[in-house]
């Protein structure tokens, strides 16, 4: 059953991806894409912590957790670059 439930969760993440790709392919304006960016940090962190249970090491919510952090450090910069740059 918990087998079930994690391939479901990798199927969700997976196509969470592609709306995502295409978002950032197709987004009009800077800001769509760069929350599609943000999104897509958001997915790969899900898919660490999938591996990380799937694996057994958990270590790698560590590592989750920093690119976490960096990854909310760009959107700030990137928004604060995208508000002076008008």
């Amino acid at each position: 059953m918990a087998d079930t439930i994690l391939l479901f969760a990798g199927l969700l993440i997976l196509l969470s991806i592609v709306f995502s790709l295409l978002r950032l392919v197709i987004g009009p304006t800077m800001v769509d894409r760069v929350v599609a960016i943000d999104t897509l940090t958001v997915i790969s962190l899900s898919l660490v912590a999938l591996y990380a249970h799937l694996s057994g090491r958990f270590v790698y919510l560590d590592v989750a957790l920093v690119y976490g952090l960096l990854s909310f450090l760009a959107v700030l910069a990137l928004a604060r670059f995208l508000e002076k740059g008008r």
